[in-house]
């Protein structure tokens, strides 16, 4: 480690290798501790939990800050979404169609909910309105991006200076109630409601099944990671175009849309080549990419920065909790069907809603590992995260400032 100004930075493939330990922390946590598993609570999140309280005691301790270096960790998450385009069956999607129109209307209501509660507890604690939005979709909905993007602007132009800092804290302490909420919140809907897979994904999965019956070897592995590579490469070539067209898109967008380009064209057309989509192969690559990114972003949160604003915004926080958790309850959760993939969608969207997609990712993933497959949910999620949630976002933004 490089020290500088009572500064640690980790380097790159210090941070990978601390992130890999991380995760075998909780792995052996969630062993152990019964709650852990019944919640489904993922692995690199217990385990990043602890690392980042153990950092935070070193640093009250030593008054010494660690850095990480994160260049790999943001290449794993390309990855991993790259594996989630290529596992992606249009056919699939088409079956999902409903639900993914449903999640769009839905998020729209839920952004405006959560900024007006956002206000009211900025109203509650005397803080100017504009702290509301801070405290509202911009920490919450849209996550550490959005807020290091619009709190420079609020803190000069809105009265609030401290919105950076009370942004950065939100964002960081909604990901952590994500991260363990998600699962329970799906617990509850399917041992209620008594669900399981529906007929299709049952029989996708037994065929699925057949294949793992093979072991992972050199060749299909390579095949498997040449298939994602080219994924990613063709979603960093689309990336460019896109963004000079004036759209701003996250990189892991256009490398799952290559995903999906390329597993619903080329096995067509050249049926005796083989495909690892849906392989064991593929979905070793892909949890590893998750669980090592989550890991490493959650070992690195810099929980000392909550201690300023803890109160007011341990409030706001628990608001906000009881809002995701309702609005899932009472309404997207119904109108999706109130089935199995109704629930699993429901565990994803408590960390659209106050975390991050990765973080809604990893509690879907946990919740499929515990009760059985959602395919669908794993395409219909990303792509409202992605492609929906930022655009309203800004408009709910906006709408709230100029009041």
């Amino acid at each position: 480690m490089a020290m500088a100004d009572n500064v640690l930075v980790s380097p790159d493939f210090l941070t990978l290798t601390l992130g890999i330990v991380v995760y075998f922390i909780g792995v052996i946590l969630t062993r152990r501790v019964a709650f852990l598993r019944s919640y489904n609570i993922p692995e690199p999140v217990t385990g990043g939990f602890l690392a980042a309280a153990a950092i935070w005691a070193f640093y009250k301790l030593s008054g010494m800050e660690i850095v990480f270096e994160m260049t790999t960790r943001d290449r794993l998450l390309v990855i991993f979404f790259a594996t989630v385009g290529v596992n992606a069956r249009l056919s699939d999607l088409l079956v999902g169609g409903r639900a993914l129109a449903v999640l769009c209307v839905l998020t729209v209501l839920f952004v405006f909910l959560q900024n007006g509660v956002g206000t009211l507890g900025a109203w509650l604690f005397g803080l100017p309105s504009a702290a509301g939005v801070i405290m509202g979709s911009i920490a919450f909905v849209g996550g550490h991006g959005t807020t290091i993007a619009w709190a420079p602007a609020i803190a000069a132009e809105h009265g609030f200076p401290a919105a950076i800092e009370v942004g950065t804290a939100a964002a960081t302490l909604g990901l952590i109630v994500a991260s363990v909420l998600g699962g329970p919140v799906a617990k509850f809907l399917i041992e209620r409601g008594k669900l399981t897979t529906d007929a299709t994904v049952s029989e996708n999965e037994r065929a699925q099944a057949k294949a793992e019956a093979a072991p992972i070897d050199k060749s299909n592995f390579m095949q498997a990671l040449l298939l994602v590579n080219v994924a990613v490469v063709l979603g960093y070539l689309v990336h460019g175009p896109i963004t000079a067209l004036g759209l701003k898109l996250p990189l892991f967008v256009p490398c799952l849309l290559m995903g999906v380009v390329l597993s619903n064209t080329i096995p067509y057309a050249f049926p005796r080549m083989p495909w690892p989509a849906r392989s064991p192969a593929m979905s070793l690559i892909s949890d590893y990419s998750l669980s090592a990114f989550l890991a490493m972003s959650l070992m690195s949160m810099q929980l000392w920065t909550l201690a300023g604003v803890a109160g007011p915004l341990l409030v706001v926080v628990a608001m906000q909790a009881v809002l995701a958790v309702a609005f899932i309850l009472i309404l997207l959760f119904p109108l999706l069907g109130r089935d199995y993939q109704a629930a699993v969608l429901s565990a994803g969207f408590t960390g659209l809603s106050l975390g991050a997609t990765p973080t809604a990712i990893a509690s879907m993933t946990a919740v499929t590992k515990h009760y059985g497959p959602s395919p669908n949910a794993f395409i219909i999620l990303p792509l409202v995260s992605a492609f929906f949630v930022d655009l309203v976002n800004v408009v709910a933004i906006q709408f709230f400032l100029a009041r």
